[in-house]
């Protein structure tokens, strides 16, 4: 199997588990590449995305865009952006990526935030 396959395979596997547990919250959703980590707060009921932040807007690309303190700084934004739009309880959606490095730093600075999950 390829590396692709086996992504996928993780990355359904975990949103399902969203699904069933998911009870009417909005999920963080995060994508990682190598120069850049997103997030989105998704509200799968309405089908639309509620906040989002990335190293690339102008604000965050002092920090650089594939290190810890990137992520972390993406956390804060989307814990501030998200509690702006009136969401405090969120579930977690990895996206099939371990948690680990950048995606655990962004998790962490998102409770920190203010966000519940």
């Amino acid at each position: 199997m390829s590396n692709i396959n086996l992504f996928e395979k993780r990355r359904q596997r975990t949103r399902t588990q969203i699904r069933k547990n998911n009870a009417g919250r909005p999920r963080l959703s995060v994508h990682r590449t190598n120069q850049h980590i997103y997030a989105q707060i998704i509200d799968d009921a309405k089908g639309a995305t509620v906040a989002a932040a990335s190293t690339l807007e102008s604000d965050l690309k002092k920090d650089g865009g594939s290190n810890k303190d990137a992520a972390t700084s993406v956390g804060k934004l989307i814990a501030e952006r998200a509690k702006a739009a009136g969401v405090d309880t969120v579930v977690f959606d990895r996206g099939g990526y371990l948690y680990h490095g950048r995606v655990k730093a962004l998790a962490e600075a998102a409770r920190d935030g203010g966000l519940n999950f």
